[in-house]
């Protein structure tokens, strides 16, 4: 098909050559000497260089109208190369255009985020400006101090998402002692909501970034702290399988409706449980998802409404020749 196309292309040249293959013919038959003499041999010449001139204005012409219909990028390609360069083209500018329209939805996600993040976090600036005001609680300080820190958090790895592959180093880490120091961390909002914890692993070591990790490990940790009622308990286990490694997050809280729960991990999602029962910018679970998935890991999600929330992040059984080698060394 291909090589009928380019026919297609080239039958002008081939009209042409048979015209002038015609005159030559019709020049020779008609010669009344019966012999080729110099005169007919310049004759002919003459009329073919005649054809080829009316042939090479012709194709001018053509050139010149394709070039100005190219503006309007509804035009007719005069070769088979050419073809290929308009199709070419018009998949770079379809590129062009979806990559345009990424970067411009990339762009409306940071302005949205950025606007509710200035107003979520005004929330607990303006309870501390209420505290200074009157008798100050410390335990309502601490929790309004560990909200800001959490927004600042969020921005910062928000921020940090797109150059992720320039910002984390892998290696064995344990995640139960890494799940202990965030533990510690809510250690008074464990006190002042009368929560019990229950941790259920003593070691776990996964192939990670611990400093992203920690993050992580975190925004689930304060998901169950916000949505656990007063005495509630939450429980963190260990398990493994052949094939991968958990680390569970279990709490006796609030739950996630059923139709809710296959969006919790979207960009900006609060559904039914975060409008109803405290603010959010639902971009805590949203970043816990995103940075699991750079990292190799990925985290899921069980609900049941006014009974229990489960999440669990997977991590891939040790794959790492040189981090198993470097365990070896030491």
């Amino acid at each position: 098909m291909t090589f009928l196309r380019f026919l297609h292309y080239k039958k002008q040249y081939i009209y042409l050559y048979l015209t002038c293959f015609f005159i030559s013919a019709v020049v020779f038959f008609t010669d009344s000497s019966g012999s080729m003499s110099w005169s007919t041999f310049f004759y002919t010449f003459s009329l073919v260089s005649i054809v080829l001139i009316g042939f090479l204005i012709f194709r001018y012409q053509e050139q010149l109208r394709v070039i100005r219909q190219m503006e309007s990028q509804d035009y007719d390609s005069l070769s088979l190369e050419g073809e290929f360069a308009k199709s070419y083209i018009e998949e770079l500018k379809r590129d062009h255009i979806r990559e345009r329209n990424q970067i411009q939805n990339k762009q409306k996600d940071h302005y949205d985020f950025i606007i509710s993040w200035f107003h979520e976090i005004k929330t607990p600036i303006a309870v501390l400006r209420l505290l200074q005001q009157t008798d100050m609680d410390a335990n309502s300080l601490r929790e309004e101090i560990a909200k800001i820190e959490n927004y600042v958090d969020q921005a910062l790895y928000y921020a940090k998402l797109d150059s992720f592959n320039q910002d984390y180093d892998i290696q064995q880490c344990d995640i139960v002692k890494i799940t202990k120091e965030i533990i510690k961390s809510h250690s008074k909002t464990f006190f002042s909501k009368n929560l019990r914890i229950e941790l259920l692993a003593e070691t776990l070591e996964v192939q990670s970034d611990p400093k992203w990790l920690l993050f992580i490990i975190n925004q689930l940790m304060t998901n169950s702290l916000k949505y656990t009622d007063v005495g509630g308990v939450i429980t963190i286990s260990s398990s493994e399988t052949p094939q991968e490694k958990q680390l569970l997050f279990r709490d006796n809280g609030i739950g996630i409706s059923q139709k809710d729960l296959p969006r919790i991990f979207n960009r900006g999602f609060t559904g039914e449980t975060g409008r109803t029962f405290t603010k959010s910018t639902g971009m805590g679970l949203y970043l816990a998802q995103q940075l699991s998935n750079k990292l190799g890991h990925y985290i899921s999600c069980t609900s049941v409404i006014e009974e229990f929330t489960q999440f669990i992040i997977h991590f891939p059984k040790d794959s790492d020749p040189y981090l198993k080698l470097q365990k070896h060394d030491e």
